[in-house]
C-alpha cells in the first residue's frame, strides 16, 4: 500500500513537471499546449492499459506508476478518456455520452462559478 503511494507520488511529480514544461508552448488564439497534453496523455494511458492487459509479466506497479502517477500528473483528461473508452468497449454508449456531457458541462460551470466566487468583493 505505501509502495503504491510512493509510485503514484513519484510518477505524479514527473507528469506534473512534464506538463509544466509543455505549458511554455505559446499560443495566441488556441490552447495548443493543453490540447497536446490531453491527446498525448490519452494516447499514453491507452498504451499502458493495453500493455498491462496483454502482458501478464507487467505487474500492477507499472500501471500505478505510469497510468495513475505520470499520466495523472500530466493530465487527468487521460483518465477521463480511458474511462470513456472502457464504457464504449462495454457497449454502454448512453452512459459514456452522459459522462462526457456532464463532465464537460459541469466542469465549465464549476470553473465559471469558482472564478465568479473569487471575484466577490473585488
Amino acid at each position: 500500500m505505501i509502495k503504491n503511494f510512493i509510485l503514484v507520488g513519484l510518477g505524479g511529480g514527473i507528469g506534473s513537471m512534464l506538463r509544466y514544461a509543455i505549458s511554455y508552448i505559446p499560443y495566441k488564439n488556441f490552447p495548443y499546449s493543453t490540447l497536446l497534453v490531453n491527446i498525448t496523455g490519452s494516447f499514453i494511458i491507452g498504451l499502458i492499459a493495453g500493455l498491462c492487459l496483454n502482458n501478464e509479466s507487467l505487474n500492477n506497479s507499472y500501471k500505478i506508476f505510469f497510468a495513475i502517477g505520470i499520466c495523472g500528473g500530466f493530465t487527468t483528461f487521460s483518465a477521463f478518456a480511458l474511462e470513456n473508452l472502457q464504457l464504449l468497449q462495454q457497449g454502454r454508449f448512453f452512459i459514456a455520452l452522459l459522462y462526457i456531457s456532464l463532465s464537460v458541462i459541469f466542469s465549465i460551470i464549476a470553473a465559471w462559478s469558482g472564478f465568479k466566487l473569487s471575484m466577490i468583493g473585488t
